[in-house]
């Protein structure tokens, strides 16, 4: 009898310590302390370009300091994993993109958890197009060149990409078959920062990677661009023809977006997409990004970016398994 009692006590303070911090986050003082914002990829990446420059905005939306807390590693599961099992209480953001949230959950089948199970979606905030970029030492012009050159000289070039996983390495693998062609790769732990030093190197020969983490160095002439994998042309880089205006069907974007831990309250929810919206308003953040060749995209609800995950999802899940790529 004293046994159940004592149980009795202990959920019932139980159960108050979890309605006081149910109150706490719900409260109009959210926040009241800093708030991290992981990003699950290394620095130097369009994942940390961008979230660094939407840090400000956020931080000044919130009136508490933004702390971009980068944890790369295993095609971005790690930071995956991290936010997860982060205390779901509005301090804990997640930038996930197209990789992450999208591709990863139909190529590690066996990552115990998912986007859309094991965190709530807010927002989308940009797109960030794709690109083909070569060294400068090749003599390819443009896309028709590049495809004579590797048919003439089948698998003699190498392209650098992360996982086989990431859209990096998706792209090529869509521009292989599409055009019949073979070339060997070459891993790197990360695509915009590492596999593009391999670029700078001649380590390899060419690779598709974000707009944003190419646009200087094409800039610069330290690497050629050849198309944009976008509908249209990048008014950053104006002269560079899409791939579809070379002939071939490529539209692959790098969305990116705000998640949080299940179990997140939700007035905590509508005041992060609120943020989430007015942040992108910025006009230091819009033309940051825009000189990055980043487009800014807002969803239209938390519901809204939750079916467009989805979709997504879907998306990718056709392509690994039409290139009949062996998942883990």
């Amino acid at each position: 009898m004293r046994a159940s009692i004592h149980l009795r006590i202990f959920a019932a303070c139980l159960l108050s310590v979890v309605s006081l911090t149910a109150v706490a986050a719900d409260s109009p003082t959210y926040p009241n302390r800093p708030v991290r914002m992981i990003v699950p990829f290394a620095p130097g990446g369009a994942s940390d370009f961008v979230g660094r420059i939407i840090q400000p905005a956020m931080a000044e939306l919130l009136k508490q300091q933004v702390v971009v807390d980068n944890r790369g590693g295993a095609a971005g599961n790690i930071g995956v994993e991290i936010a997860v099992r982060a205390t779901p209480d509005g301090y804990n953001v997640l930038l996930g993109n197209v990789g992450t949230m999208a591709i990863n959950p139909n190529y590690y089948v066996k990552f115990p958890y998912r986007p859309l199970k094991d965190l709530i979606p807010i927002t989308q905030v940009v797109d960030v197009p794709g690109c083909l970029v070569t060294h400068p030492s090749l003599s390819a012009k443009n896309v028709k060149e590049l495809i004579a050159h590797m048919k003439a000289n089948p698998g003699k070039l190498n392209y650098g990409a992360p996982a086989p996983s990431s859209a990096n390495a998706l792209e090529m693998i869509m521009f292989l078959r599409a055009t019949g062609t073979n070339a060997v790769q070459i891993a790197y732990k990360g695509g915009a920062g590492p596999a593009m030093i391999g670029l700078l190197g001649n380590e390899v020969q060419m690779m598709f990677v974000t707009f944003s983490s190419a646009v200087n160095f094409a800039k610069q002439g330290r690497v050629r661009m050849l198309g944009v994998i976008s509908p249209q042309r990048n008014p950053a880089l104006p002269e560079i023809p899409t791939m579809r205006e070379q002939g071939l069907d490529m539209v692959v974007g790098s969305w990116q977006g705000l998640f949080v831990p299940k179990g997140t309250p939700q007035a905590v929810v509508n005041k992060l997409y609120k943020i989430g919206i007015e942040m992108m308003k910025d006009p230091q953040v819009i033309k940051r990004l825009s000189d990055g060749g980043v487009t800014i995209v807002s969803s239209n609800s938390p519901a809204d970016f939750v079916a467009f995950v989805k979709k997504e999802t879907e998306r990718f899940g056709k392509v690994i398994k039409d290139a009949n790529i062996e998942t883990q």
